[in-house]
C-alpha cells in the first residue's frame, strides 16, 4: 500500500499552525455559566430529562436521545438548572438549550467509575454505551458515533480508519491529542477495531506532523499493536474529508449517496477514538473537548480543553482577549468554520477551533464575472462543476442544481478559495443545497 499518494484535485492553503502545534493542551477554568443545545449533533435533537432549579453532578446525563440518529447530553460541572428554553446558537438561530449554573464551591472533580469490560458486550450493548455516553464525531459533522457501528446484517467492515489528517489551517488539537495521548488513542482504536469486527485499522496522518507520525509507530511498536498501522499523507486541503481520506489511502471512491460502510470501511475523528477509550476507561462521557484558539487576532494562542457549553467570550478572555485590529471570528477552520455573531455562544460537541482573524484575512476580494478559467473544477475533490452549480443557485434555478449533483458537495469550500475571480462560489452553493432542502421537506 502506498502511503504517499492522495486524491484528485484539492488545493493547498497556507498552514498557519505554528502559532499552536508546540503548545501542550491546557485545562480552561470553569466558569460560572453553561448552555448546552439540545441539538449540538446531526439528527433528532436531545430530550430534556431534568428540570429547572435541580442540582445536577457533572457527568450526569440532562438530556437523552430523541432517536436512534441522536445522542445524550451530560453536565459539564456541578450546579444547578436554571433555564431550558431557546438561547443563541453558533448558527445564529435561537434553539432549545439547557442553561446550567455553576457551584463555585464544588470541586468540580469528576467520580471516576470502574472500567466497563468492552470486551463481553454484545455489538447491540456497545453501540447502546456509545450512545449513552453522548459521543459523536468531534472533526466538525457531529454524527452520532453509535450510527456507524450498527453495521447492517450482511455487512463487513475490514477497515477501520483513524483521521488525524486535520487539514484546516490553523487548527491543532488533534496533533496535540496524538502528541500527548497516543497509548489512549490507540487503546480506543484496538476497543473500536473489534467491536466493529474490522481486521486492520490504519491511522492516517499528514507528514507536515512528522512529531505525530514518529511517536504512534513507535507506540504501536511498543504496545504490540499488530493490527494497527499509520499512514502518512501527503499535505492536501480537504484530506480530512472521509471519502478523500479513503481515496489516499486505499484508491477507493465511495459511490454517489453511498457511505463508507458500504465498501467496508469506517472512519473516526482521532478526538472520537479517544472520547471512547476515556469512558470505557473511566466512565467519562463527552463533557469537554480540545478547542484550537488561534489566528492573527488572539494575543495568546492556546489549545484547551474546555467544557461543552462554555461561551466563547470565557476562551478569547483567557487566553488575552482579542488585539484591537480583529474584524472576525469564526468556530471551526477557516475553510468551512463559520462566523460568530455573539461570544456568548457556547462551545458544541463539534467546535473543533476559535479563530480570530484581521482585515487582512477577512476583506473580501472585489468579484468579477467568472471567466470559465476552470479553477474550481481543478480544485474540487468531488469532481463537480462548482461555477455551473453557483450560477444556477445565483439565479433561483435550484431544481436544475440536483441534477448536476448539488447534494454531493461537502461544502470544503476548495472552490471558493481557489477562485480567481473572487466569487464566493461554495456560499451560493450552500444557499440552492438550503433552498432544495425546504422543498424537499414541504413537498413530504
Amino acid at each position: 500500500m502506498n502511503f504517499h499518494r492522495s486524491f484528485a484535485h484539492g488545493v493547498h492553503p497556507e498552514g498557519h499552525t505554528e502559532q499552536t502545534e508546540h503548545l501542550p493542551i491546557q485545562r480552561l477554568p470553569f466558569v460560572k455559566r453553561y448552555i448546552l443545545p439540545l441539538g449540538q449533533h446531526l439528527g433528532a435533537p436531545a430530550k430534556p430529562t431534568i428540570k429547572i432549579g435541580e442540582r445536577v453532578q457533572r457527568g450526569q446525563q440532562i438530556a437523552e436521545a430523541g432517536a436512534f440518529v441522536s445522542t445524550t447530553l451530560h453536565s459539564p460541572v456541578t450546579g444547578w438548572v436554571r433555564a431550558v428554553e431557546p438561547r443563541r446558537h453558533p448558527n445564529g438561530k435561537l434553539q432549545a438549550a439547557i442553561e446550567i449554573e455553576a457551584d463555585p464551591y464544588a470541586t468540580q472533580r469528576l467520580e471516576t467509575k470502574p472500567s466497563i469490560d468492552w470486551k463481553a458486550l454484545s455489538s447491540n450493548e456497545f453501540i447502546t454505551h456509545v450512545q449513552k455516553a453522548g459521543i459523536v464525531g468531534m472533526g466538525g459533522a457531529a454524527f452520532p458515533s453509535h450510527v456507524k457501528y450498527a453495521v447492517p446484517d450482511g455487512m463487513h467492515i475490514k477497515h477501520l480508519i483513524i483521521n488525524g489528517a486535520e487539514c484546516e489551517p490553523y487548527l491543532t488539537n488533534d496533533h496535540r491529542l496524538m502528541l500527548e495521548r497516543p497509548d489512549t488513542l490507540l487503546q480506543g482504536i484496538e476497543i473500536v477495531r473489534q467491536k466493529i469486527g474490522a481486521e486492520q485499522a490504519t491511522i492516517g496522518v499528514e507528514l507536515n506532523k512528522a512529531d505525530a507520525i514518529a511517536l504512534l509507530q513507535k507506540h504501536i511498536k511498543q504496545g504490540n499493536y499488530e493490527h494497527i498501522q499509520v499512514a502518512p499523507l501527503r499535505v492536501k486541503y480537504p484530506q480530512g474529508a472521509e471519502k478523500m481520506l479513503i481515496k489516499s489511502l486505499f484508491d477507493i471512491e465511495i459511490p454517489a449517496g453511498q457511505l463508507p460502510r458500504d465498501v467496508g470501511i469506517t472512519v473516526n475523528n482521532v478526538g472520537t477514538i479517544i472520547a471512547i477509550a476515556d469512558y470505557f476507561n473511566i466512565g467519562m462521557p463527552l463533557l469537554e473537548r480540545i478547542v484550537t484558539v488561534s489566528g492573527p487576532g488572539v494575543e495568546q494562542p492556546a489549545n484547551l480543553i474546555v467544557p461543552l457549553g462554555t461561551p466563547v467570550r470565557e476562551l478569547l478572555k483567557f487566553c488575552g482577549g482579542l488585539k484591537d485590529t480583529t474584524c472576525e471570528v469564526i468556530m471551526g477552520g477557516p475553510m468551512m468554520g463559520l462566523p460568530i455573531a455573539s461570544f456568548d455562544v457556547p462551545i458544541l460537541k463539534g467546535s473543533s477551533g476559535i479563530l480570530a482573524f484581521t482585515a487582512a484575512e477577512t476583506s473580501k476580494p472585489k468579484e468579477y464575472s467568472c471567466i470559465r478559467c476552470g479553477r474550481c473544477l481543478e480544485a474540487c475533490p468531488h469532481f463537480l462543476n462548482p461555477s455551473r452549480l453557483a450560477r444556477l443557485s445565483k439565479a433561483g434555478w435550484y431544481t436544475d442544481m440536483t441534477q448536476f449533483k448539488a447534494m454531493d458537495c461537502v461544502e470544503c469550500g476548495a472552490c471558493t478559495f481557489s477562485c480567481p475571480s473572487g466569487i464566493p462560489i461554495v456560499q451560493l452553493i450552500k444557499v440552492g443545497k438550503m433552498e432544495i432542502r425546504k422543498a424537499s421537506a414541504a413537498s413530504k
